[in-house]
């Protein structure tokens, strides 16, 4: 038969394919007809309710949570997964929510409904009696949230491309900030939290300034002068000698370079010790993997570069750009970090040594473990960026 023929029977339509691990959850578990599981899902993930952007920047403290009349005859108060949010806009806008929020919301009128991606092939409908507001409660207490721990990623994020490959320079947070590492679209993280963020850490209160920002990062000029001052004395020194200089050598040429600038005292002693610092920090990334065995870190820009990227989802998130700023912005943060490092590994490593330097002091705490934590699913998962993007 003739495919074009007029009477040629249509293809039948694809399958649905959920774009995150949450949605596949949710999917698998309706299949099974598994509440319990279903709930799982929805207490380990945050849910979001729609809200005008006007409404909440006038009540920023306040969810307003509408009712929804589905022309199918139900009524129900809506809640998104991540993976089935709507295209970015710039007036509309989502609260954050859990599960344990839902329950405690005071749900007067037994007929509305929790309704869960309505109006997709995901759609889920939940009774709201005070038996299953119980069974949401105890489904919170249940399931850890432990979004450290995991590598997330949308399947109709960007995967391949410099776009991709931007993102996945911004990975490390992604891990950290539970977020997928390749989405660029109407959340990064709920929009009053994102503001509050940007406003608290970074000053940013308005496109000006995000842009003042992010132009700072793109520069490399967020971090301290000071390791790459160190590391570059290194590699003049490799370069020079044919092998690696000794630690003592490198920290001498080091503060003699410094007091050959005009250096005053105080300042070549912080070089010093900052060799010193290096040193015990990459002894430790090589025992921990961050490193191979003859490893070093040739540069720290990673960690600017890695938080461009971040910075441009943020503002985005905000509404504090549009978004072909924050994809053009994480494009050139990927070029820049690809002219500066060597591969994945050694982008990861300098990420992690400008983050350490920055806040560890040698404590080896949260911020170093988070790194070491990023780096090893980003090496050995799967789905992995690295696995899937080239360097060059």
């Amino acid at each position: 038969m003739n495919p074009m023929h007029p009477n040629h029977p249509p293809a039948p339509p694809a399958p649905w394919v959920p774009p995150s691990e949450t949605e596949q959850l949710l999917h698998e578990a309706a299949l099974r007809g598994d509440l319990r599981a279903r709930l799982a899902a929805l207490a380990g993930t945050e849910l979001y309710i729609p809200a005008p952007r006007a409404e909440v920047d006038a009540r920023p403290d306040t969810v307003t949570w509408r009712a929804h009349h589905d022309p199918a005859g139900f009524v129900c108060r809506p809640v998104l997964t991540r993976g089935m949010l709507p295209a970015w806009h710039p007036d509309w806008v989502f609260h954050g929510v859990s599960l344990r929020w839902a329950a405690e919301f005071g749900w007067s009128d037994p007929g509305v409904l929790l309704g869960v991606n309505v109006g997709t092939p995901g759609q889920l409908l939940l009774p709201t009696g005070p038996t299953d507001l119980a069974l949401w409660q105890r489904a919170y207490a249940e399931n850890d949230r432990l979004p450290e721990n995991r590598l997330l990623a949308l399947r109709h994020g960007a995967l391949h491309g410099p776009l991709a490959y931007g993102l996945a320079c911004g990975a490390h947070l992604a891990i950290g900030n539970a977020v997928p590492w390749n989405e660029v679209g109407t959340v990064c993280r709920d929009y009053t939290a994102e503001r509050d963020q940007l406003r608290d850490s970074w000053g940013i209160t308005d496109h000006a300034k995000w842009r003042r920002q992010l132009d700072v990062l793109l520069e490399a000029r967020n971090s301290p002068p000071e390791p790459d001052f160190v590391l570059r004395a290194r590699e003049r020194l490799a370069a020079g000698l044919g092998e690696l200089p000794s630690a003592d050598l490198w920290r001498e040429t080091a503060a003699g370079h410094a007091q050959d600038l005009g250096a005053d005292a105080d300042t070549v002693k912080v070089i010093e010790d900052l060799v010193r610092r290096i040193t015990r920090y990459e002894s430790r990334f090589r025992a921990d993997g961050l490193l191979p065995p003859d490893g070093r870190v040739h540069t720290t820009v990673a960690y600017d570069y890695g938080r461009a990227v971040n910075l441009a989802r943020w503002g985005l998130s905000a509404r504090y750009c549009a978004p072909a700023d924050a994809e053009a912005a994480i494009v050139y943060a990927g070029a820049l970090a690809k002219s500066a490092h060597r591969s994945w590994e050694d982008f990861s490593a300098g990420y992690a040594l400008g983050r350490v330097l920055r806040f560890d002091e040698e404590e080896y705490g949260r911020f170093y473990e988070q790194n070491v934590l990023a780096h090893r699913l980003l090496a050995e998962s799967e789905g992995s960026p690295w696995r899937h993007i080239p360097w060059r």
